[in-house]
């Protein structure tokens, strides 16, 4: 059986990602978010707040339990917020924490309990990050988003590393997949210009119909997941492009 973890797999690019997996025999899809929106007999829904740290301490044993049949197990660290809009100085600090707890801390501890729980098993095991093209280039208003991303990229990285001294097998990505058209772009579209000098460029992409479809890129992913002749060799940190 082909396990699958996704976080924030009710809406956007994270159900997008499980329904395209539900379609095929010998897969379970493990949704971690706070709501259940899917309805499949090999679909698990692990109710959780990825901004309550504490939740996510005392439920990660739900979410990695052992998998003795396993003929591949992937975690997907899809959910992510951007926050509030604005420049630095002009909202409140506990920005930050909400931020960085959706985007960086609970996806370690997830990757953390993943690569512990998994790391002796000897199929194909996988972790891919959903990353943002924000974490290369610093865009104003953004500035929580953008840290949080690239601090995503360097965790990436550093695991992967690791991984590849211990020899263990298991696969780390980091994956920018384009501006898609997500609740997420609805919420940018609503910033004002004052706070966010690339208001009308992102409005604009919406108008032309530029923004990418969540169903598209998901089928991307998931043929790049279950490619087995991905080389070790790969950038940790990848484009949608580069699949």
């Amino acid at each position: 059986m082909h396990y699958y973890i996704i976080t924030g797999a009710s809406r956007g690019l994270g159900k997008a990602l499980a329904e395209n997996i539900l379609r095929q025999p010998d897969t379970v899809v493990v949704g971690v978010s706070r709501h259940a929106t899917i309805e499949h007999d090999r679909y698990h829904h692990q109710p959780l707040d990825l901004s309550d740290i504490l939740a996510v301490e005392n439920n990660l044993h739900k979410v990695f339990p052992q998998r003795p049949d396993a003929t591949s197990v992937t975690l997907v660290n899809n959910a992510a917020v951007i926050g509030e809009i604005g420049y630095m100085g002009e909202y409140g600090n506990d920005q930050f924490n909400f931020v960085f707890d959706v985007n960086v801390i609970a996806p370690a501890m997830l990757m953390n309990t993943f690569i512990s729980a998994y790391g002796q098993l000897k199929c194909p095991r996988t972790i891919l990050n959903i990353s943002s093209g924000a974490a290369q280039r610093p865009i104003d208003g953004w500035a929580a988003y953008c840290a949080s991303k690239a601090a995503l990229d360097s965790l990436s990285q550093t695991a992967q590393k690791e991984q590849d001294l211990r020899g263990s097998g298991i696969r780390i990505r980091s994956l920018a997949p384009g501006v898609l058209d997500t609740s997420m772009q609805e919420h940018i579209r609503t910033a004002e210009a004052e706070s966010f000098s690339e208001a009308s460029r992102f409005a604009a992409l919406h108008e032309q119909g530029k923004l990418v479809k969540t169903e598209d890129v998901a089928a991307s992913i998931v043929a790049w997941l279950q490619r087995r002749d991905v080389s070790q060799s790969e950038q940790v940190v990848v484009r949608i492009s580069d699949l």
